[in-house]
Parts: structure tokens; sequence; C-alpha cells
């Protein structure tokens, strides 16, 4: 079943998505050469908690960290750790959320260490213009199909490829609700979009193929080939005005 937020529910909504969007800011202001994903992880646990709210990937399923943090050819769940630094030219994938007051948030950027290669910068640049061309897609009377496919056109368009084995999802009062919010399909398949839903839309884009593997940490999704990937996200409220980005940093009055 896939849940509809009303209007207090979407209010809530957006107070855990403005926490998790300052925790990503944060984390992105502090990227330079030198520093670890440890360090990043707990500038943003320091952010979120800050805020009076709970990192909500701490311990999700086990995961030991406030945030993944995936590095050039690492496309999602990289583990924090002190022993990856960050070297110039380096592109930084940072997938966050906060939760409070029983609502959850959750986004997702991939930063660039100092100046980036021309090709790598486009990609970041194609994988951010397909979550919003995605976002577009996020209204009422849509489907589901017609997100995916807004994305894997433009991706493909570009000479990129979308990750198939990992997809976007409902947010709400679990960090991971129906429905499954792919990156690729057909438009006019799917659930139909309405009024109150709220969806995490994150294109996962790799520079070459979309195959991937997971390493013997049990975490870290790495692309097969070796090619560099980007991921962008943010959490969407299907309104009766459009599609309302909710995790937008800005400061709390």
């Amino acid at each position: 079943m896939i849940p509809v937020k009303n209007a207090h529910e979407l209010e809530q909504m957006r107070r855990a998505c403005r926490i998790s969007a300052l925790a990503l800011k944060a984390a992105g202001e502090a990227i330079e050469a030198g520093i670890t994903t440890a360090d990043l992880d707990k500038i943003i646990y320091d952010t979120i908690v800050r805020h009076g709210a709970r990192p909500n990937f701490k311990g999700l399923y086990g995961f030991p960290g406030s945030a993944c943090i995936s590095v050039n050819d690492q496309v999602i769940h990289g583990i924090p750790s002190k022993k990856v630094v960050i070297r110039p030219g380096d592109i930084v994938s940072i997938d966050t959320g906060a939760a409070i007051d029983g609502f959850n948030g959750d986004n997702a950027f991939t930063f660039g260490c100092g100046k980036i290669d021309s090709e790598a910068a486009r990609l970041l640049e194609v994988t951010r213009e397909s979550l919003y061309r995605g976002i577009a897609a996020a209204v009422s009377g849509n489907r589901i199909g017609d997100i995916g496919a807004a994305v894997q056109a433009f991706v493909e368009d570009n000479g990129f490829s979308v990750v198939r084995s990992y997809v976007g999802h409902g947010v709400g009062r679990e960090l991971h609700e129906d429905p499954e919010v792919p990156n690729f399909g057909k438009a006019g398949r799917g659930p139909r979009l309405v009024c109150g839903m709220t969806l995490a839309i994150e294109p996962m884009v790799n520079q070459n193929s979309h195959v991937v593997k997971t390493l013997s940490d049990g975490w870290t999704v790495v692309t097969a080939d070796g090619g560099l990937s980007a991921h962008f996200e943010h959490t969407v409220a299907v309104t009766a005005k459009g599609p309302e980005i909710l995790t937008v940093a800005e400061e709390e009055a």
C-alpha cells in the first residue's frame, strides 16, 4: 500500500527533509583534499543532531554510518572510514537523511573535489539534470513509469547508463516505503501518482555499463567495469500545484 500524506504530515516531512538537506550541504562544503569520509560522516551526524533530529541511516539494516559516502567508481552504500582520504579530482557521492517527530528525509548529491576532469563533470551535470527531468514528471495523474522513462531517456541520450539494480522509493514514516521508483522504464506504466505521495527520486548513473557489483564488505556497490558513477536525490511531494522538492537547505528560524 502506498502511503498518502495529509497537510499536517507533509509539514512534518518538510522539517525532516530540511534537516537532511542542511546536513548534506554541510558535508559538501567541507569536501577538500585530505579530508576523510569518516570526517564527513561526523559533520553530517553533528548537523542532524544539532537540529534535534536523528541520523536515519545510522544502524538501518546494520549500516554503521550516518551517511553513505561513495567515491569515484563507488555507486552507493560506501561505508565512511578514516582510511578513505579524499584526493584532488575525486567525485564524492553523499547520501544521507534525518528523522524527526516520526518522519524521514532522504537526499544525495555528488560533489567534485577541486578541479575534476571534463568527463566526470559532464557525468555529474547529466545525472543532476536527469533528476530534475524525473521530478518534472512527478505530477498527479502521471504514473511511476513516467518518472523513470524521463530519467532514462535523458541519461542514455547523453551516452551514459542508468543503474538497474537499485531504485528510488517512497519515503515518510519509514525511510523506505512503497512504491519503488525506478530510474528506467516505460511511460504510462506503474502506480498512478496522486497528491500526498512523497517520493525519493534518485538517479544513479554510470559512465559506462550499468552493471554493478557489491564488494566483500557487503555494502559498497561499485561499477563492474571501474567507470565513474554519480548519484543525485531529492525527496519530492506530489501536490496539486505540481512536484514540490522537500529537501531544500534553508536554516530554520
